[in-house]
């Protein structure tokens, strides 16, 4: 029986549906079979960060209400053979589906595959309610700003009322030179709020907006910041022991001379 795990956070705009696509890859990657879910029903993205979206014929909604079997509405996702996605509707709303039918959809999936990674809208209503319905375990997405990190803690609140297991932390978008300068929430400070355990730090990388908008993951390429950092968490996940990253990016004597000179 595969483990299902949801990505929340409370707060929209912090890069759950990022790191949704990023670890489930990452998993199929490192050989796990994985199946994403999208359950942002009307507002569904993961689809598009997949670069997915053109092949969804049945999603989520049509499973639940017995227009479609489970295994028709799952998009196979070609460049990975271990990896799927049960899109989300994008036509109704997110009272098309129920907590008890999104558990038995989950149940389902994880008889077939190692790791279900359900995407969850942002919010605490019915579609909170919906993704967490079948999930064994939490990993709660933040940004280093006080707003996300007081969502964030809200959540963690409402996961332990659901009894999702004790929810683990990915920071995003952390920016190592706003940290020094003291203008954005160090870690140990996001830590000492919310009290849960870390597993991960995503540093803010250009490279991720770009490969959203290309429909390729992130950790397809192997030097950016981001994907190391996504596929560290993906390995911790499976049980191994990976430092975190230096947050500051290592800059060489080439570009330190440009920069000197006052190139680019």
């Amino acid at each position: 029986m595969g483990i299902g795990i949801v990505v929340t956070s409370g707060k929209g705009g912090v890069g759950k549906t990022t790191t949704s696509a990023n670890l489930g890859t990452a998993l199929a990657l490192l050989g796990q079979k994985v199946c994403m879910v999208d359950t942002d029903i009307g507002l569904r993205n993961l689809d598009v960060v997949m670069g997915l979206e053109n092949r969804i014929i049945y999603d989520l909604v049509d499973v639940a209400e017995g227009a479609c079997r489970l295994p028709q509405a799952l998009i196979k996702d070609k460049r990975f053979e271990n990896l799927a996605l049960l899109p989300a509707a994008q036509t109704k709303d997110k009272s098309a589906v129920s907590p008890e039918q999104m558990n038995e959809i989950v149940t389902q999936l994880k008889r077939e595959y190692d790791y279900v990674i359900i995407d969850c809208p942002a919010g605490i209503e019915q579609g909170f309610r919906n993704a967490v319905a079948g999930a064994d375990q939490a990993i709660v997405v933040t940004t280093p700003e006080k707003a996300a990190v007081r969502d964030a803690d809200r959540i963690i609140g409402l996961l332990e009322r659901e009894k999702v297991g004790m929810p683990k932390l990915v920071i995003n978008r952390v920016r190592s030179h706003m940290v020094k300068n003291g203008d954005m929430l160090d870690v140990e400070d996001i830590l000492d709020l919310l009290a849960i355990d870390l597993i991960g730090v995503v540093p803010d990388d250009d490279h991720v907006i770009k490969s959203a908008n290309q429909g390729e993951p992130a950790v397809m390429n192997h030097e950016s910041r981001a994907s190391i950092a996504y596929r560290n968490i993906a390995r911790r996940l499976l049980g191994e022991a990976v430092p975190l990253q230096p947050l500051e990016e290592k800059v060489g004597v080439f570009h330190r001379m440009r920069k000197f000179f006052g190139l680019k």
